[in-house]
């Protein structure tokens, strides 16, 4: 839960969906609730793109769209991207990071939940099963290649998990980057198992994607860490828990950061806005924005979490679709998402995800044991 701070304006509020990089998430609320009104969002602001709403209703099952106990919550998908180069922002990428923040309008408590990069999920709408992180890549639509993208993404989100996704933020390397170094840094403590990674993630995001220099790592212990330190963090997948270990420290960097954030002057917080902002996608506009931020004192983070949810899950290697996270019971997870980000306790899954649980049984079975 986001501590409370007594820096900077007495009428700027806590919300925050800070930009992170290829592992994490994204969108400068906060940062974006401190400067609107001394920038020009007409000439300056995020990468924006119109989704095609239609498309997006095709895998929102008509039991969702009719839940009463969702209504009230805006619901938001975060895309960490491992893209090279800029064009790789908007489609042909892996999400390295996949986050729904959902946001409950009237409290203004916001909940995170990660969604592990390697479940195995029913990836696009011709019943191809693989690992969720493959639909911002490799995506299709009414059997259509887009070359993935952010809507068979969201698509992929909402028709396994019952959601109705309709907004995204995306960012790569270089967001993540340019947000920590423009905030001075973050603070994060090294132990000694990611003081042996660190810095190899280090090299590869310098050499091979930012073609930039770095500054090692040189001991544990909680230390400032500048933008590509962090980027090389969130990477880590070592250390117990692969994928599940590596969402927590993306977590805890989202963390770092709005810590910082809090405590940075007007001054920083617009030269921060005006560098970041350019290098984000999302679906959302200048008026999305301004709605958000009109009431943005009441925002804040309650609770965090992760899907597959822990004591529901299992890891195997699925013949040709590589090591997964699997559901062990979509369906038994489908509801504990819901109890968790809506508290709704009698939640009752669509025949769609049903069907979905039952066939990710049958698919793992093939090569690891399922408890039916």
């Amino acid at each position: 839960m986001a501590k409370s701070s007594k820096s900077g304006s007495k009428k700027v509020g806590k919300f925050i969906l800070l930009a992170i990089e290829l592992i994490v998430i994204v969108a400068m609320f906060y940062i974006v609730s401190r400067v609107w009104k001394v920038t020009e969002p007409e000439k300056s602001g995020p990468q924006t793109v119109v989704l095609d709403n239609d498309k997006l209703q095709l895998e929102i099952p008509e039991e969702v769209k009719e839940n009463v106990q969702m209504k009230g919550y805006r619901n938001i998908a975060l895309f960490g991207v491992d893209a090279t180069n800029d064009a790789e922002l908007y489609s042909g990428s892996r999400t390295d990071s996949i986050m729904i923040a959902s946001i409950n309008m009237d409290t203004g408590a916001i909940k995170l939940v990660s969604v592990y990069r390697d479940t195995y999920l029913n990836t696009d709408d011709t019943n191809y099963y693989a690992k969720c992180n493959s639909a911002y890549s490799i995506g299709k639509v009414n059997g259509v290649d887009l070359k993935g993208g952010p809507t068979p993404a969201i698509m992929m989100l909402n028709k396994n998990l019952d959601l109705d996704i309709t907004d995204f933020v995306t960012v790569g390397y270089k967001a993540l980057r340019e947000l920590v170094d423009g905030l001075g840094g973050i603070y994060i403590d090294i132990d000694k198992t990611e003081l042996q990674h660190i810095n190899n993630y280090q090299i590869t995001i310098a050499e091979k994607v930012l073609k930039c220099s770095y500054v090692p790592v040189t001991e544990t212990g909680y230390q400032k860490l500048d933008g590509l330190q962090a980027a090389a963090y969130c990477r880590i997948r070592y250390g117990g828990g692969d994928d599940y270990k590596r969402a927590w420290r993306q977590r805890e960097v989202l963390k770092a950061i709005e810590e910082q954030a809090k405590k940075a002057d007007l001054n920083t917080l617009t030269d921060v806005f005006g560098v970041v902002v350019k290098d984000i996608f999302t679906s959302l506009d200048q008026e999305d924005m301004l709605d958000l931020i009109k009431n943005i004192t009441k925002y804040h983070i309650t609770e965090e979490g992760g899907f597959p949810e822990e004591t529901m899950r299992t890891t195997g290697t699925l013949g040709a679709k590589g090591d997964c996270v699997i559901p062990v019971d979509l369906e038994s997870n489908v509801v504990w998402l819901h109890q968790f980000l809506f508290e709704d306790a009698d939640y009752v899954v669509s025949d769609k995800v049903k069907e979905y649980s039952q066939q990710i049984k049958a698919d793992a079975s093939k090569y690891i044991h399922i408890s039916q």
